[in-house]
């Protein structure tokens, strides 16, 4: 791993983490051995694949509104770390391993990636996630765990490529760890590359990314724009993580409702939050963006006072905004077709 990649794990692992959980909590762990490696995947068969526009789990078809070869776009989507048991020992989650595969399907794809499930053909591939704790022990092992998820996923988007994508146009998602690695598949096949002019859009929230991570890929400020990237981080209003400075501030912040240069939205212009009992509530928050943060009031869902003293957002940076996201791809979509003639 070079020099350049080395840093981008380090940033954003310290970042990833310290969002999620206290700086103290103890993990159990183990030196990292590639004897430990759970088997590498085989993206040629569809086993390997949580979701592939011929397996769609029934709950996911609930949110399609036309059929799935009517879509003319894909959407290559990369999940977050579930793996987070502190008890667990393992530095990379086997694709094999049932518990894990159901919380890809159950919580990540069902959540998250449903988003863009109306712009394009979905792509999930399952991979070797690894553990949570990789972000607080980078130099003990958690550096190697987490390149061994990223050769996970390369190797998928190099299958998709060469089996699936027909030189259609694309739509890179993920989020925290998922976002992770979205950001070195930008690199490393869309950035001063060729494929750059199949760049629909990337989505990827929830680690933070310097304005010129990347030397022809862009952000975003128009709703409509296509061929950059978005990226955001929430939290609660009036409040700051401990690291702001350090791993947040002057880092990309796009704003999730309008997706232009807005720094605070009213309750009416939110689109829709998607709950975990599965209904949309739109109107439900209202956001300012600051420096390097998305600053939300406390949504309004069922039972939300038990959330008030919660102060980061980060495993809601999709679902807290399901509907601005689903139809803002869309619109994406529809723009770039346009512009390239319907394709």
């Amino acid at each position: 791993m070079n020099k350049q990649r080395h840093f981008i794990y380090k940033i954003i692992g310290i970042c990833c983490f310290i969002v999620v959980v206290s700086c103290k909590s103890s993990f159990v762990t183990k030196p990292f051995t590639t004897v430990d490696n759970p088997i590498a995947p085989n993206y040629e068969n569809n086993e390997s694949w949580a979701i592939l526009p011929s397996k769609y789990p029934d709950k996911l078809k609930e949110f399609l509104i036309d059929s799935i070869d009517k879509l003319k776009a894909d959407v290559f989507y990369v999940y977050p770390t579930l793996i987070t048991d502190k008890k667990d020992i393992r530095w990379n989650a086997s694709i094999s391993d049932s518990i894990q595969n159901a919380k890809v399907l159950n919580t990540a794809v069902f959540f998250q990636a449903s988003a863009w499930i109306t712009s394009g053909k979905l792509y999930v591939p399952f991979y070797r996630q690894a553990h949570l704790r990789s972000y607080s022990n980078l130099e003990n092992g958690g550096e190697e765990a987490l390149i061994l998820a990223y050769e996970d996923v390369k190797a998928a988007f190099e299958v998709y490529l060469k089996k699936y994508n027909n030189g259609r146009p694309i739509i890179i998602a993920g989020h925290s760890q998922g976002a992770t690695h979205c950001r070195l598949l930008l690199k490393d096949f869309f950035d001063n590359k060729p494929l750059q002019d199949q760049l629909i859009a990337a989505y990827i929230p929830g680690i933070g990314i310097q304005k010129n991570e990347f030397n022809s890929i862009k952000t975003m400020t128009k709703p409509n724009e296509t061929g950059g990237f978005v990226s955001w981080n929430t939290y609660k209003r009036n409040r700051l993580p401990k690291k702001y400075e350090s791993w947040y501030k002057d880092k990309v912040t796009s704003n999730p409702i309008t997706w232009d240069k807005t720094m605070n939205t009213k309750r009416e212009d939110h689109k829709g939050f998607l709950y975990s009992n599965g209904k949309i509530y739109n109107n439900a928050l209202k956001i300012e963006v600051m420096n390097g943060m998305i600053w939300t009031t406390l949504p309004r869902f069922p039972l939300r006072l038990f959330a008030i003293f919660k102060k980061s957002y980060h495993v809601g940076d999709v679902n807290l905004f399901w509907e601005d996201i689903k139809l803002n791809s869309e619109l994406r979509v529809e723009n770039w077709l346009d512009l390239r003639n319907n394709y």
